[in-house]
């Protein structure tokens, strides 16, 4: 019985930060196979089959996430942060992101939420909030967010987290708080998936479309 406990442990006596950022135990009983990598969803313990009414459009998530800035639907994003993934050996000053490609712009220091080939893996995002989020469960502070960017440095990986044409882990995260922190200054969760799917992008440009439609009305 012991040996079984000890096989399930989550946390370590001699390692205090696995204390101090615990994992869930309990993902399975809301959400199958958690740890499974999802390419066409991204699914959490309240949203088992991903956003509702979203369009996958047979993109991975990763591809999703970027899809909304692909405004003529060329395949390319043009206005990005994010370096560039040319198919030939020659990239465009522009460094215009390449929606079949954007597997390649994945960099270290990240939250592992998608993997290599731009699946989403739900427990990862799960992950985020049971480790970080400790003043709300399914929100994040800006400090809570800003000690989620320090938690996932690697030491051996500046690329990953100093560089800009690299999208560091804190620009990226600092957008996301600034177009979706709510009145009390927190992230969610929601939010936060929604990003991940790009579902929060399309939400917040039709949010933007009412509010502009209300003005004209009035």
């Amino acid at each position: 019985m012991g040996e079984e406990s000890e096989a399930f442990a989550t946390t370590a006596p001699l390692a205090t930060v696995t204390g101090q950022r615990k994992v869930r135990n309990d993902l399975e009983e809301t959400l199958s196979k958690p740890y499974l990598a999802r390419a066409l969803a991204a699914p959490d313990t309240e949203h088992p089959n991903g956003t509702e009414g979203h369009d996958s459009k047979g993109m991975s998530v990763m591809q999703q996430h970027v899809a909304f800035f692909d405004q003529n639907g060329d395949g390319i994003d043009s206005v990005t942060l994010v370096s560039t993934q040319s198919p030939s050996w020659l990239s465009s000053p522009l460094l215009p992101v390449y929606i079949d490609n954007i597997h390649k712009a994945k960099h270290g220091s990240d939250s592992s939420t998608y993997d290599t080939e731009g699946r989403f893996v739900p427990a990862n995002l799960e992950n985020i909030f049971s480790k970080y989020a400790l003043t709300v469960s399914n929100k994040l502070s800006f400090k809570e967010l800003w000690n989620l960017t320090e938690g996932n440095r690697i030491a051996i990986d500046p690329f990953g987290w100093l560089v800009p044409q690299q999208v560091s882990n804190k620009v990226e995260w600092l957008l996301l708080y600034l177009l979706a922190k709510d009145e009390e200054g927190f992230v969610s969760k929601e939010a936060v998936r929604g990003c991940f799917d790009g579902s929060l992008f399309e939400y917040c440009a039709k949010q933007n479309k009412e509010k502009a439609n209300s003005r004209k009305q009035d």
